[in-house]
């Protein structure tokens, strides 16, 4: 039931005389009992949401943490939290204030209510209502609107906007880029790319022990932007060959921009701080940052609008099969464009470099799983360059399992937020509307009450039944037990734009290495992750590639 509470008794005292009205007429008319029915379940729950608004504890009885408190425990000399990584100190807040717990607005944050019940993720989400208030991003909104202005002229992209500006930009790109059918047309270019990662590994990794280097994560990164490069420009960048070339500069810059952007924006984002008052330190390496993505995602497209309006002077007409992401949009809006193609670029590397480094160590670490996904990819791939198809990407259900499995237990963000929709009751006590919730499940993902035998890795727990079987498939038992609980793209209308894109990428690209490669780790993998806003790799991926036979 969605617990939301309108708590107006001119409404209910509507909709109980439309009752008696109905009740009145002739009992043959169809239509007014399936009116009479609605709106006798409407009174109903409203009526139960109401008593259950009334007799919820109030709002301001929900535990909350003193702001100067707050402050000298994460910032001064021997606070609790000062030296906590993100993670750490956001399980440390639940130890000390609960699984509810109001946070005070410092410094210009807004004031947050921190859950970490999975029942109250679901009330927030269905109730959240067709513009979706995620907070966050502020530097990033910061440096689009007043610091380049100039240049994004209103049109600030998907992440950092709010309301109808939102909806507005995600109602031109989603077409594009949330539809399946769009996204497959790739298949053919992004499966060359994997082809030239894999002939990298194998000129990278060392003769005798088939590890990869120290800097694997540099070759991850070129893999995530060589393939969201196809996409969104329909170019080749020519990272991954092992001549050096000027975009291998670029790139290796815009690598070094994104780790000081997400490490740097956590700073602001995530501690006290005074960077809406005054140009702090931290606000001067994020602004540096974004600026640098700026420049190096505007080249990349910039050279492909340039060489698609060339092509238009020249006649050149591509079927829509081989038309990029870029080409799509320009048709409809060149702004819009141009940012959504610049944001592709930016969002599309560590964020994937992290999640396909995840399911990496999960397949190294479990061998066995390894072993029954690679009998699967044998069918997709009976030879090594065999190629991908629409039909046979159909039929690779342990591959996804695998791949939603490792985003559970090394998962790419610690939590989601909301500005809570409408009045609500969360965790038994009121919660006003406009509220900002932090939405925390990473203590529930590796939790047996969520996920039986949460800390082993069972992509098995991901599969669905057969429906031919009636009988229960031992794999039930290990299915989460409460859906929002696992949301790794989010929920809803805000549910992250390039989902589809990502899917494909750590498919195609898993199913490639897997075919290839026997892939050991033999190092250990504790803090294999540090916190930013995302959770970024933090050791040496020397990886073992071992050639398997065609």
């Amino acid at each position: 039931m969605s617990k939301v509470f309108p708590r107006n008794p001119a409404k209910m005292l509507k909709v109980r005389s439309g009752i008696s009205l109905i009740r009145s007429q002739p009992a043959t008319l169809s239509l007014a009992n399936q009116t009479l029915r609605w709106q006798t379940n409407a009174a109903t729950a409203e009526a139960r949401e109401d008593s259950e608004w009334l007799n919820a504890k109030s709002f301001k009885d929900i535990p909350r943490i003193n702001a100067l408190s707050l402050i000298m425990k994460m910032t001064l000399p021997g606070g609790q939290y000062k030296n906590m990584d993100y993670l750490t100190m956001f399980q440390a807040m639940r130890k000390d204030y609960g699984n509810l717990h109001f946070m005070p607005g410092i410094m210009g944050n807004p004031p947050f209510l921190t859950t970490y019940n999975p029942k109250d993720f679901e009330i927030v989400f269905r109730n959240e209502g067709i513009w979706p208030h995620r907070p966050g991003n502020e530097a990033m909104l910061y440096h689009r609107e007043v610091v380049r202005k100039d240049f994004y002229q209103g049109v600030m992209g998907v992440l950092p906007t709010q309301g109808k500006a939102w909806g507005d930009f995600r109602s031109i790109v989603n077409p594009v880029l949330m539809q399946p059918k769009n996204v497959r047309l790739y298949y053919k270019k992004m499966s060359q790319v994997n082809r030239e990662f894999v002939q990298r590994i194998k000129e990278l990794r060392d003769p005798e022990t088939l590890e990869a280097p120290d800097d694997f994560i540099d070759t991850i990164n070129r893999w995530t932007l060589e393939s969201v490069s196809v996409v969104a420009l329909d170019k080749q960048l020519g990272l991954l060959k092992s001549s050096g070339t000027e975009n291998n500069s670029e790139a290796v810059k815009l690598f070094e921009y994104l780790d000081d952007f997400f490490v740097y924006a956590a700073e602001l984002e995530m501690k006290p701080s005074p960077w809406r008052y005054i140009t702090t330190p931290n606000l001067k390496k994020v602004l540096n940052a974004l600026d640098g993505i700026q420049d190096v995602t505007l080249a990349y497209v910039d050279e492909a609008i340039e060489r698609l309006e060339k092509e238009a002077k020249e006649g050149i007409v591509r079927p829509e099969n081989e038309q990029s992401v870029l080409e799509k949009l320009l048709k409809k809006d060149k702004k819009v464009a141009t940012i959504m193609a610049m944001d592709m670029l930016m969002a599309g590397v560590d964020t994937t470099s992290s999640t396909f480094t995840a399911l990496l160590l999960c397949l190294a670490e479990n061998p066995e799983k390894q072993e029954k996904l690679r009998e699967e990819v044998m069918k997709v791939l009976p030879e090594k360059d065999s190629e991908f198809t629409e039909a046979s990407m159909k039929n690779i259900p342990y591959l996804r399992a695998c791949i939603k499995e490792s985003q559970r237990l090394r998962p790419l963000i610690v939590g989601n937020a909301r500005v809570l929709e409408k009045d609500s009751v969360l965790s038994g006590y009121q919660v006003p509307a406009g509220t900002y919730v932090s939405l925390i499940p990473i203590s529930s993902l590796s939790s047996d009450e969520y996920f039986p035998q949460a800390s082993e890795f069972l992509p098995e727990r991901w599969l669905r039944s057969s429906k031919e079987s009636e009988s229960k498939c031992p794999a039930d038992d290990l299915k989460a037990k409460n859906p929002f609980v696992f949301l790794p793209f989010g929920f809803g209308p805000r549910m992250c734009v390039g989902k589809r894109i990502v899917d494909m990428e750590l498919e195609l690209g898993t199913a490639r290495l897997i075919r290839n490669f026997k892939i050991e780790f033999n190092y250990p993998t504790e803090n294999a992750f540090r916190p930013a806003l995302i959770n970024l790799p933090n050791i040496p991926l020397k990886f073992k590639f071992t050639d398997l036979p065609n």
